[in-house]
């Protein structure tokens, strides 16, 4: 390749407009020594009201430092901070909870936590603790909540939690406390103390006597998981409990139970021994304690037992006023008769998760009042019989098991039925009278089957079903007015079904419906042009993301898919499974007047009409992330001015300029990450005065003065916080790249202004004063030299005239446009119209100097035509025959350019070229583009061009038809 027509990226911009330069200067003069008080933060998220501040998965080994003093709740959650310490948080006055689960925390300084005086809740679950060490929440006296769940505590201060005189809940689980002692020195400083969680420490034995100095206002005592070998309880140590958790899964020692008086536990309603392993009368003797006030009682994991479950249950449900009994994880496999003959009380019974496959049919016969059975994960394969002795049930739960069909005897008898779960099952078909009777439903689901076909059950009415899931099943087609009972609907979920048919009457009878979810489907757009959603006249959200809806083109569409959902807020058609190109048709939104959220994310749309949201003035969340964009039109938001919310990310945006003139006062919310600019100007973000969120992640900056007023802004915006700026990295100037773009130094965009002026007075004065002693004492000199210098420049122009052109014009190209020059310009100009033309690789001297070469080709030529393209543009050689040529135009005060675009470039794309841009203002030009259509008039006009004489008037009335700017 000849090195005239090399490519070269420039590396910096060293030839900067000096006008932009000083406002430049001056602003950052103005603006770099203001105090900041914005919320731009190196390793926090804050929300839009900067009420939480979120930094999860940071990678963060200290607390960060910038945090807003304005924060209420911080998230430092999974990271990795070592300790904390009291100069971690400064000036913090208004923090009220704070979050330091899953860290590596092992060590927690005396009053850490002194300043934070607001806080009430602190979590500092799965850390790396061992000690708590003295007045270690020193300070915290508003705290009602802490949290130290899953660390390795085995030793605890006298005065760790003195301050926390208010705390209402405290759980420090699964940590390696062994003692009543530490127990006792947590809880004489806690006379507030409602609800405290020690499961899973070392705790063997308890005596409340080594407690009784202490008034304690429990509501909830948790003890699960503790190897307790003797529980005694002689002091009315609890006298507010009324949740009590006890049992170990693990201990295969027979723990010994000691309450001396019943009424101690009188209060408790709430009673879960799970995996207690406890003799029969102690525990009938735990079940007398609390005879007079239980209504929930957890029999979980009850294996170990050496006497029957039937026994203990029945003693548990002779207590009047029990309710609620559970009973999972037991591996019953089979109930007895009689086991529940006694629960006449109960009215929520839970069974799952214990591979139960066939039940007695009247084994629930004695349970008149049974409202709530839940018998998922077992392995029942139909649905058991002794369903149809309950006919007051409100809630059944089969979900999980292995049932394959249910016939229509089934439910019968389920007349008061108000939610039906059999998810997770096998079932394959629906007959039509399976649901007939459950005339109260109102909550159905059966989502994760095998359901291939509806078969008519939803069409005998079923008047008060309002929820129903049937996702995840194997359904193909919807059709035939399937849905046609369920006149009070007002969700339906078929997402993750195999659906590729959608018919005119697939969702008649549905017009109270509000919600319907399509997505993980099949549904193509001869689907939405059945007019499949017409009778929803009442749907507010519609999700039909992630199936194969494409458009070809933007024409639009004689009929429209959406025109009758007037009350629609919600649609999404987001990530399509296909990857080639689509559109949108112009009017696809029709009909939406009150639409207020619209995702079209992934759907490899590259062009958006500047009409498409003319039918929705009223949306307020806009997402088309992930397309093909490339540029946006300012008129595009016009009608949508109540925006609020922007997602424009991995759309190959060039520019944000299209903000300027979109007018969207109201935007709030920007994110527009991975895109392909690399200057924010200050108009962009002007155009937004009412932005509180931008996200720019990802975009390739440009480390240089373009950028100063980006990152200034960033730094000091009070209102608007950019999100993750630290971290925004340069890629342009070469010497840049890979640098931060907040570590740029700014200083050499600004210069101290006392020094411009005293420097530039100074040089006046010198000047003057030069000149006026050279006018004073070679005034005579000065008018020789003068008139010499004319006499000298006539004769040359004089000569310049007279010269003889070599060439009628010479051809500035790119290499990489070669091609067009040779197989379309040549044949014409020289073939055709017989014009002499000079090109580098066939005319330029050899051995001669590139310079030399370009200067004499452009003298020796009427005229230069050149012939303008992206590379062009990129081009340092033809940036200096383009010079070369203005100079000749400025000396000479001829005409002697032809501008000729290969390509449409936009006028925004031509501002880093001062001299083009320039040339443009005051230079017709011939676009080969917008000559498809007619090359003849292309070639015609050219000639007319090369043809017209040296005088400027006469080239400009010959040229005034040409395309213009």
């Amino acid at each position: 390749m000849d090195p005239q027509k090399e490519d070269d990226r420039s590396i910096s911009k060293g030839g900067m407009q000096c006008s932009k330069l000083s406002f430049i200067f001056f602003f950052l003069f103005v603006t770099c020594f203001v105090p900041v008080n914005g919320f731009f933060l190196k390793s926090c998220r804050i929300s839009k009201n900067a009420a939480l501040c979120v930094t999860t998965f940071s990678k963060l080994k200290t607390v960060p430092q910038d945090i807003p003093p304005t924060v209420t709740g911080l998230d430092l959650s999974q990271n990795h901070i070592l300790k904390i310490q009291p100069s971690d948080f400064p000036h913090l006055p208004d923090l009220n909870w704070l979050n330091f689960h899953q860290n590596q925390i092992s060590q927690i300084d005396s009053f850490a936590f002194a300043s934070l005086i607001s806080l009430q809740k602190l979590t500092l679950n799965n850390n790396n603790l061992v000690k708590l060490v003295e007045n270690v929440f020193g300070g915290l006296g508003n705290l009602t909540e802490l949290r130290l769940n899953t660390n390795y505590i085995k030793k605890v201060s006298s005065t760790s939690f003195q301050s926390l005189t208010k705390l209402k809940v405290l759980d420090i689980s699964y940590n390696k406390l062994q003692t009543i002692t530490n127990l006792r020195l947590i809880l004489q400083h806690l006379p507030q103390l409602q609800e405290l969680a020690v499961k899973g420490n070392g705790f063997k034995s308890f005596q409340s006597k080594e407690l009784t100095n202490h008034t304690l206002s429990l509501r909830a005592l948790d003890f699960f998981s503790n190897p307790f070998r003797d529980f005694r309880l002689t002091e009315d140590i609890f006298p507010s409990l009324t949740r009590f958790t006890i049992g170990d899964p693990f201990s295969n020692k027979v723990m010994k139970w000691d309450v001396s008086n019943k009424t101690f536990l009188s209060g408790v309603s709430s009673l879960d021994i799970s995996s207690l392993y406890m003799a029969l009368d102690d525990k009938k003797a735990l079940l007398e304690a609390v005879n007079a006030s239980l209504t929930s009682l957890t029999l979980n994991r009850m294996k170990r037992m050496k006497y029957t479950l039937t026994t203990l249950i029945n003693s548990s449900c002779s207590i009047p006023t029990m309710s609620s009994l559970q009973i999972r994880h037991n591996r019953l496999q089979f109930i007895y008769l009689s086991t529940f003959k006694l629960c006449v009380y109960v009215t929520t019974l839970d069974l799952a998760e214990n591979y139960l496959e066939t039940i007695p049919e009247n084994v629930f016969a004695p349970m008149e009042r049974l409202k709530v059975l839940t018998l998922s994960y077992n392995r029942f394969k139909k649905v058991p019989p002794a369903i149809g002795n309950m006919p007051n049930l409100s809630k059944l739960d089969l979900s999980a098991n292995k049932i394959t069909a249910v016939d229509c005897q089934e439910f019968s008898n389920q007349t008061k039925l108000i939610e039906l779960n059999m998810h997770n099952n096998s079932i394959q078909t629906l007959k039509p009278c399976v649901f007939k009777d459950l005339v109260q439903l109102q909550i159905l689901r059966l989502q994760y089957n095998a359901i291939t076909d509806l078969d008519g059950a939803f069409k005998k009415p079923l008047p008060n079903l309002k929820h129903l899931y049937l996702n995840g099943n194997k359904l193909t087609s919807i059709k035939n007015e399937v849905f046609r009972g369920l006149r009070s609907l007002l969700n339906l979920s078929l997402h993750e079904n195999q659906i590729k048919e959608l018919y005119s009457d697939s969702f008649v009878g549905l017009r109270n419906l509000t919600e319907i979810q399509l997505m993980s489907n099949q549904i193509t757009k001869q689907n939405l042009d059945t007019g499949a959603f017409n009778a929803l006249v009442n749907l507010k959200r519609l999700d039909l993301a992630i199936n194969h809806i494409k458009y070809t083109d933007s024409e639009a569409l004689s009929q429209t898919p959406f025109f009758n959902l007037s009350h629609l807020e919600e649609l999404s058609i987001a990530t399509q499974h296909y990857r080639e190109k689509s559109h949108l048709p112009c009017n696809f939104l029709k009909g939406l007047t009150n639409l207020l959220r619209f995702s079209a994310r992934n759907t490899q749309i590259v062009y958006l009409d500047k009409d498409m949201f003319k039918y929705s003035p009223k949306l307020e969340k806009l997402d088309i992330s992930s397309n093909d964009l490339g540029t946006l039109s300012p008129q595009l938001f016009s009608p949508i001015q109540n925006l609020k919310s922007l997602y424009i990310s991995r759309t190959t945006l060039q520019s944000l300029d299209f903000l300027i003139d979109a007018n969207l006062t109201n935007l709030q919310f920007l994110q527009a990450r991975k895109n392909q600019y690399s200057v924010i100007t200050e108009d962009v973000i002007q155009s937004l005065p009412s932005l509180g969120y931008v996200d720019f992640q990802g975009n390739s900056f440009m480390c240089d003065c373009d950028n100063a007023w980006f990152l200034n802004w960033t730094i000091s915006s009070a209102q608007t916080q950019v999100f993750d700026a630290y971290n925004f990295v340069c890629n342009y100037p070469e010497d840049f790249k890979g640098t931060k773009l907040l570590d740029f130094n700014l200083t050499s965009c600004s210069v101290e202004i006392g020094f411009i002026c005293f420097v530039s007075t100074t040089c006046m004065i010198l000047c003057f004063m030069v000149m006026s002693f050279t006018y004073h004492f070679m005034r005579w000199q000065l008018y020789c030299a003068y008139y010499l210098f004319l006499a000298w420049l006539f004769d040359k122009k004089h000569q310049n005239k007279q010269a003889p052109h070599q060439y009628d014009a010479f051809i500035s190209y790119n290499t990489h446009d070669e091609p067009w020059v040779i197989g379309e310009l040549l044949p014409k100009l020289e073939g055709e119209q017989g014009w002499r033309l000079c090109l580098h690789h066939r005319d330029f001297e050899p051995g001669k100097p590139i310079v030399e070469n370009i200067t004499d080709a452009i003298y020796g030529s009427r005229k230069t035509i050149c012939v303008v393209s992206h590379r062009y543009l990129k081009s340092e050689w033809c940036s200096r025959e383009v010079q070369t040529a203005s100079f000749r135009l400025f000396d000479e005060q001829k005409d002697v350019l032809i501008l000729v675009f290969l390509e449409d470039i936009p006028t925004y794309l031509l501002s880093p070229y001062f001299r083009m841009r320039k040339l443009l203002k005051k230079q017709t030009y011939l676009s080969w583009p917008r000559a498809a259509e007619h090359p003849e008039v292309f070639w015609e006009k050219l000639r007319q061009a090369l043809q017209t004489g040296d005088d400027l008037k006469e080239e400009n009335a010959c040229l005034n038809v040409l395309q213009t700017p």
